[in-house]
């Protein structure tokens, strides 16, 4: 009888655990050789223009024959914002996400559609990488990489400029390029370094000289529908956005929950200490409530992951990686202790649908992959990749409610 009852409560657990977790399907996957067309166009025309060739390679990744996944940005629920641009040969995703997130923000908040240039906000922050460079003398990061907020804290100080007066690219040039700038930079400062030359004023002139070569000069004036502006001008009357109410916010176990911390990355090289930690749960319901509401948002993380893939313009997390009932702050907090998950991306949320129960996000990203095929300039991301790999996001205050009043500082 004992044999029975057991035999019975087993059945009884076995059924109500798959109710509980429905198995997610089991993916497979496969090495084939990386195909990229668009950053093909890119080298290509780079390679005509500064005389550069790469070999490809074969990565690892998911099977998505047979899969069930979006076909198209029509299927989702999305808010205004520019066509997409691509970033070229640039580690400057930073400025393209957060400058396309705040050209969003100016039209939900002004109803006015405006095009800003993302190089101008990347050519002031080479110059304050290397002021601080110098300042530290030679113990700061100065590469192509940032964070969203940096986007905030430039225009803060050399206001920003709309899109038609400052393109930044030389004569025949199609894509940016940063490569040979960041080459010649680092190779200037290294030199610096080495001669003990810390003259802050001379060292910026010198590198504002490499800038404004392979980038052209800032404007200091232009006209813009008929009037003429300053950078600062333009971003008090045009862009007309409090740029204090924009709260950055992250989810990781490394800091107390409900307490402001640094994200301790290389592209955080000012070493910023106001994000917003809280758990996960919280975490991705803030970024569900917020796109729900309206609200866009420019978010960083990580896209080196089998699951991505530019010719379907998916994000997802396989199987083989980790199943999806397991995803929680220990997974997402493991991989960005160990390195697997980076911070080398940044991208705009700007749409969802729900399909199947679950979330997938509509992606504005200005990476090469998201050119190849389909709707170009976009990615469809599972809320299950979001979890697991995004690690953080920037929004406006009001569409995280109340809560920045469950932190004391």
């Amino acid at each position: 009888m004992k044999n029975i009852l057991c035999l019975s409560l087993i059945i009884l657990l076995t059924h109500t655990s798959i109710e509980l977790f429905p198995q997610q399907p089991k993916n497979k996957g496969n090495l084939r050789v990386y195909e990229n067309e668009f950053y093909d166009e890119i080298k290509k025309a780079s390679e005509d223009y500064f005389d550069k060739k790469e070999e490809k390679k074969k990565v690892f990744k998911v099977d998505f024959t047979g899969l069930d996944l979006p076909e198209s940005i029509d299927k989702f629920t999305y808010y205004w914002h520019n066509d997409p641009l691509s970033q070229g040969n640039t580690g400057t995703c930073w400025s393209f996400s957060t400058t396309s997130f705040f050209e969003s923000e100016i039209y939900r908040i002004n109803k006015r559609k405006v095009k800003l240039s993302e190089i101008y906000t990347a050519y002031w922050e080479y110059v304050e990488k290397v002021r601080r460079f110098v300042r530290e003398r030679g113990n700061s990061y100065v590469a192509e990489g940032s964070e969203a907020n940096a986007v905030r804290r430039i225009w803060e100080e050399y206001g920003i400029v709309p899109a038609e007066s400052y393109s930044s690219k030389m004569p025949g040039q199609k894509f940016h390029n940063h490569s040979k700038l960041i080459a010649e930079i680092t190779k200037y400062l290294e030199s610096v370094k080495e001669r003990n030359a810390w003259n802050e004023e001379e060292v910026l002139a010198t590198v504002k000289s490499i800038l404004n070569y392979y980038l052209g000069t800032p404007p200091i004036k232009f006209t813009y529908e008929g009037k003429e502006y300053t950078p600062k001008e333009f971003l008090t009357k045009v862009v007309a956005l409090n740029l204090n109410d924009y709260v950055d916010v992250i989810s990781l176990m490394q800091g107390p929950y409900y307490k402001k911390m640094m994200y301790d990355v290389p592209d955080n090289w000012w070493k910023d200490s106001s994000y917003y930690n809280i758990p996960l749960d919280e975490y991705m319901s803030l970024i569900k409530n917020a796109i729900r509401k309206g609200y866009t948002l420019a978010v960083g993380g990580d896209v080196s992951e089998s699951g991505i893939d530019s010719h379907f313009k998916v994000a997802l997390v396989p199987s083989f990686d980790i199943p999806s009932e397991y995803i929680d702050e220990n997974a997402r907090q493991f991989r960005f202790s160990n390195g697997t998950t980076g911070d080398d991306h940044g991208i705009h949320l700007v749409g969802y649908m729900n399909k199947d129960g679950k979330d997938w996000f509509l992606i504005k990203d200005s990476g090469s992959g998201s050119f190849n095929v389909g709707d170009k300039g976009y990615y469809f991301y599972t809320e299950d990749y979001v979890k697991l790999k995004m690690v953080d996001f920037m929004v406006h205050k009001d569409a995280v409610g109340d809560l920045l009043k469950k932190f004391a500082d």
